[in-house]
């Protein structure tokens, strides 16, 4: 009996040895790929200064920006943190003492972090709406940037990611994408001209990142955060919105109430930020939700 008992001692402590083994193996792939250095060509994008221009900067960014970076895009703490995680404040934006514009030298760093997903020098951020910011054409991508170059500037200081040894053991295992590992880093995207029709309908439901908690085909499923319970909606007319109208979508947006009479908690549906979109724009993405299979 000593002697089964002697071999089962061995066999787990091989495999504890084992995944231990495997474990430090994981982590320095992890750390390895949050280090790794990206080299893109410049973008050549022009940054325009005129006044239209300049505001449609501005309504991009309150629709995209100011629901992660705040109002006044100066940062957000703990926009994530997790014990077992770790955490990632949201970067302040503006060029006051802590702020990302007080320390970029040029609109390529804006451009590289924004289309790219990483930092002047090339390392990966963490940003996730980089997935749908690839997306934009060069002239909003340019208005964006010029518009943030003249917010007032807010003086505070955001900490840097800090990511436990367990998520690096994740990202090492290939369970967590870094933004800059899954977009297409194309050089121009091409936007479909403005207007109320499918084809901007679907432009904007990709820049706003709509598919990142709803699905790439938009059929929802799990949120994308373990600690939020309830699921994501299908937004296809397979799902929750098949006893919608036009109308029910817009008072939706504006409101946040469904028509159930359901009130959606702007943290998990940013409601309030897409209600900032115009009735044209509004239009055209419930014409291309609508125009979309229904799925189950």
């Amino acid at each position: 009996m000593k002697k089964v008992f002697k071999w089962i001692g061995i066999v787990i402590g091989s495999l504890v040895g084992l995944i231990l083994l495997s474990a430090v193996g994981l982590f320095a792939v992890g750390s390895s790929r949050l280090n790794k250095t990206y080299d893109f060509p410049p973008s050549g994008i022009a940054i325009p200064t005129d006044k239209a221009s300049l505001e449609r900067g501005r309504h991009l960014t309150n629709m995209m920006c100011t629901g992660c970076h705040g109002s006044d895009l100066g940062g957000v703490e703990k926009w994530f943190a997790d014990d077992a995680l770790g955490r990632v404040d949201a970067p302040n934006l503006t060029s006051g003492a802590g702020g990302e514009g007080a320390e970029f030298e040029s609109d390529e760093d804006w451009a590289r972090v924004i289309r790219h997903g990483v930092d002047p020098e090339g390392k990966p951020i963490f940003m996730p709406a980089v997935t749908a910011f690839a997306h934009l054409s060069n002239e909003d991508l340019g208005a964006i940037i010029a518009y943030i170059k003249t917010v007032p500037p807010v003086n505070r200081q955001t900490e840097e990611r800090n990511f436990t040894a367990l998520t690096k053991i994740l990202i090492g295992a290939g369970m967590f994408k870094l933004p800059a590992e899954t977009v297409s880093h194309d050089p121009n995207p091409v936007a479909p001209r403005a207007g109320v029709t499918v084809e901007y309908g679907e432009y904007l439901v990709n820049i706003m990142d709509c598919k990142s908690c709803h699905g790439e085909n938009l059929a929802g499923g799990a949120f994308p955060d373990p600690s939020v319970t309830a699921p994501v909606p299908n937004i296809t007319p397979g799902g929750s919105l098949a006893q919608w109208s036009e109308q029910d979508f817009f008072n939706a947006m504006k409101t946040g109430v469904t028509p159930r009479g359901n009130q959606m908690n702007p943290l998990h549906m940013p409601w309030k930020e897409i209600g900032l979109a115009s009735d044209d724009e509004l239009i055209a993405i419930w014409l291309f939700l609508e125009s979309l299979p229904s799925l189950p």
